[in-house]
């Protein structure tokens, strides 16, 4: 069974569990999710089947969306619900121009540290673990891009945002950051993922809903492994130089046509257009391989 898996995380269950549930639904025996989704949060976690779990690693680097709810006028020890919460530091905003103009001021390329009340390791442990043993680990800070800021909804102390962002953004900071520049403070209530990369909720599938679904016909719900790796070009290959990649040789390429540049990876096609797998043109003009499913280039 190969293939990606769209599933809509409920509240309450860690990405882990979630994808061996998921697993044993399908009945898989190579799985892998595509990046974690706390417990708390919910949404689009893409889960990936049998050779699909080989191209997984290029959605972590894809960009994320999100629709965060955050509560106004309070702050919390860990950014969240989980944590202590005191009283703002000042009152709640008055005029919806004032929570616009501190959406746009944090849109773009910035510094952002990761919060202790995480589950991003130090020496082999999640610095969650640090946090609750009243430990306060050194973090670096990293960059991250607010590629957009949208206004949902505002209604006193509940305000509800859209946020389009790269990979390794905390939305947790991000609403403290929030609570922060409208000086009446915040934490983070709710957090749905809508979007990682080209993926969308459209189509995504609950737990309950996938038990539904006949087990012989399961497998129809998956999306083929190509759909984790569409950003990339294609390169279709003749007969001769799918059967060379197939055998672990590197295929010249013949002079005078539109290859990729050295070093740039391609989705590769056989000339019935079947996936093949990932390659990349090498310094003296060949093609080589870099992750190629099993069965195709036999």
């Amino acid at each position: 069974m190969d293939g990606v898996l769209l599933l809509d995380k409920p509240h309450g269950l860690s990405s882990n569990i979630a994808l061996q549930r998921a697993r044993h639904l399908m009945r898989a025996e190579k799985a892998g999710h595509t990046g974690t989704l706390d417990p708390e949060a919910t949404g689009l976690l893409p889960l990936c089947f049998g050779e699909a779990t080989k191209f997984s690693a290029y959605l972590l680097e894809a960009a994320k969306a999100y629709e965060a709810l955050l509560h106004l006028g309070e702050t919390s020890t860990t950014g969240d619900a989980e944590g202590e919460r005191s009283p703002g530091p000042g009152p709640l905003p008055v005029e919806e121009a004032q929570i616009r103009a501190v959406l746009d001021s944090l849109v773009g390329e910035q510094q952002q540290t990761p919060p202790m009340h995480s589950a991003l390791k130090h020496a082999g442990r999640p610095l969650y673990d640090y946090a609750r043993a009243g430990i306060d680990i050194v973090r670096p800070a990293r960059t991250i891009t607010i590629h957009a800021l949208r206004l949902l909804d505002w209604q006193g102390a509940q305000l509800r945002i859209e946020v389009d962002c790269s990979k390794g953004t905390y939305v947790r900071v991000l609403a403290e950051e929030i609570g922060r520049r409208l000086g009446c403070g915040a934490w983070l209530a709710g957090l749905r993922r809508t979007r990682t990369g080209g993926f969308g909720l459209a189509g995504a599938l609950t737990l309950e809903a996938l038990a539904e679904i006949p087990e012989d016909r399961r497998s129809a719900c998956l999306l083929p492994p190509e759909s984790l790796v569409e950003a990339l070009p294609v390169l279709a290959l003749d007969g001769e130089g799918t059967v060379a990649l197939g055998h672990g040789r590197s295929p010249a390429l013949a002079p005078g046509l539109a290859w990729p540049e050295p070093g740039q990876t391609v989705r590769v096609h056989d000339p019935a257009g079947r996936f093949l797998g990932l390659a990349q043109r090498t310094l003296d003009d060949h093609l080589q391989a870099v992750r190629l499913m099993a069965e195709q280039t036999k």
